[in-house]
């Protein structure tokens, strides 16, 4: 029974993987004969929103980030106009490979809290899927080989087309749910990141001497993070770790600053803690609380990070301090694997 007149498919994408999963579905459902679109949320512009038509399919995707949506996601399904269409939750997670079986990532609270959000807003939920893409966040592991990411990308295209085929049917389906105990589990993980985490990583980027000024990474970011200082690439704040620069570089100028961030660590605990605790000495019920403790710290953390980010960022101009920043990066290695970009032709 066809049930839909049309889908609209709302995705955020990095390097492509949340991409292929809304392109792979929408091109099942066109064949079923519901017309089908795909728009990319980075290129809204203007808000509100337009209210989606009553017999439409909804679908939103995005990868997940410190097991939640990434920002720019939560604040777009926070701004959609009320409304009492069917909606589709989707995410893509950091998928790896053992053998022939594809190991699972993690979801956390990013199909959940919009679940919450949406139902609130008037909506029926029929459905909410994962897609285990390969990972692509190659500041923390190397990059996977490419017969990895092919077989990945064969069995999330079959599962993306199953999908597709199930909801242009009227069908419902939740397999998510039995992941809901871990993802649940999780939860403080995905606050943390949220509120303090994705702060962090957005400091962890620069551009070494490759960089040619294309200013590519600028353009391509989806949620104008990059900015030209200094005549160098420069992350802001707002920057999603979605991987896009890193991918799109064509000089492969954009680097993790995994030494740097280890010594900022390293110099944070031995002289803003020990002064922390000079100050607020164990013995206050100011210190005595674990959680006013660690906000403070955080809070710390992320300003003494902003102050050594842009020294690092001056830096950078003097050929001694680069040639450190970059034999100190991991991703500077050819052990670390090439750049990832979610295949296109498939």
């Amino acid at each position: 029974m066809q049930k839909y007149s049309k889908i609209q498919i709302y995705y955020f994408s990095g390097t492509g993987n949340a991409y292929n999963i809304a392109k792979w579905f929408a091109a099942k459902s066109n064949e079923k004969g519901i017309s089908t679109t795909i728009i990319n949320i980075a290129g809204i512009k203007e808000f509100p929103i337009e209210k989606p038509s009553d017999n439409n399919l909804i679908v939103f995707i995005s990868p997940v980030h410190g097991f939640n949506y990434p920002p720019v996601m939560i604040s777009f399904i926070n701004q959609f106009p009320k409304g009492n269409n069917d909606i589709v939750l989707m995410n893509t997670r950091a998928g790896m490979l053992i053998n022939k079986y594809i190991t699972p990532g993690l979801s956390g609270i990013s199909l959940y809290y919009s679940l919450l959000i949406l139902k609130l807003k008037g909506y029926k939920i029929v459905g909410m899927n994962a897609f285990d893409m390969p990972s692509n966040w190659l500041s923390l592991h190397p990059s996977l080989n490419e017969k990895t990411v092919l077989y990945i990308h064969l069995k999330m295209k079959a599962k993306a087309e199953k999908y597709a085929d199930l909801y242009s049917n009227a069908k419902t389906s939740f397999p998510v749910f039995y992941e809901i105990v871990q993802d649940i589990l999780i939860m403080p993980v995905s606050l943390g990141y949220y509120f303090i985490g994705r702060f962090i990583l957005s400091k962890t980027f620069y551009a070494n001497s490759n960089c040619d000024n294309c200013d590519l990474c600028i353009i391509k970011c989806p949620v104008k993070a990059i900015i030209k200082l200094e005549n160098r690439p420069f992350w802001k704040l707002k920057c999603e770790s979605c991987m896009r620069c890193m991918s799109q570089c064509p000089k492969r100028a954009i680097e993790t600053a995994h030494g740097f961030i280890f010594l900022i660590a390293l110099a944070f605990n031995l002289l803003i803690n020990r002064t922390i605790i000079s100050i607020f000495p164990s013995t206050t019920p100011f210190m005595e609380s674990f959680v006013y403790e660690w906000i403070l710290q955080a809070i710390l953390f992320i300003l003494f990070l902003l102050l050594t980010y842009r020294i690092s960022h001056y830096l950078l101009k003097f050929i001694w301090y680069e040639r450190f920043m970059v034999y100190t990066s991991f991703t500077f290695y050819k052990f670390w694997g090439k750049r990832y970009k979610a295949l296109k032709n498939i």
